[in-house]
């Protein structure tokens, strides 16, 4: 299981962010749950399968920061969906025993 948290995006960039992993992989919420205007920080859990379907390039109107936290193999298998869908950068990584968590900056794929 993966945590993903997502910061400095508008509602609609999260939505997206989260649908495109929802497609990818099982998720704790539901596909009609809807994100409150007034969040700073959205998170959602998401169980990276071996198999998953591929998504394409995703337009963001700005850019987004996540940071995922989980298993090492999990982590690795969100962090290639989401560059298939947008343009993603490493801003930092800690490993621990068990677990690393990933800060990404998520933006519209050029």
């Amino acid at each position: 299981m993966v945590t993903v948290s997502l910061t400095g995006a508008s509602k609609e960039d999260a939505a997206t962010v989260f649908g495109v992993l929802r497609t990818a992989f099982p998720t704790d919420r539901p596909a009609e749950d809807a994100l409150q205007e007034q969040h700073a920080v959205w998170t959602a859990e998401f169980e990276p399968t071996e198999e998953r379907i591929p998504t394409g390039p995703t337009p963001l109107e700005g850019s987004v920061a996540a940071t995922l936290q989980g298993g090492y193999v999990a982590v690795d298998r969100l962090c290639e969906a989401l560059g298939g869908s947008f343009a993603v950068q490493e801003q930092g990584s800690a490993s621990g025993d068990q677990e690393k968590e990933v800060d990404l900056r998520l933006g519209t794929k050029r």
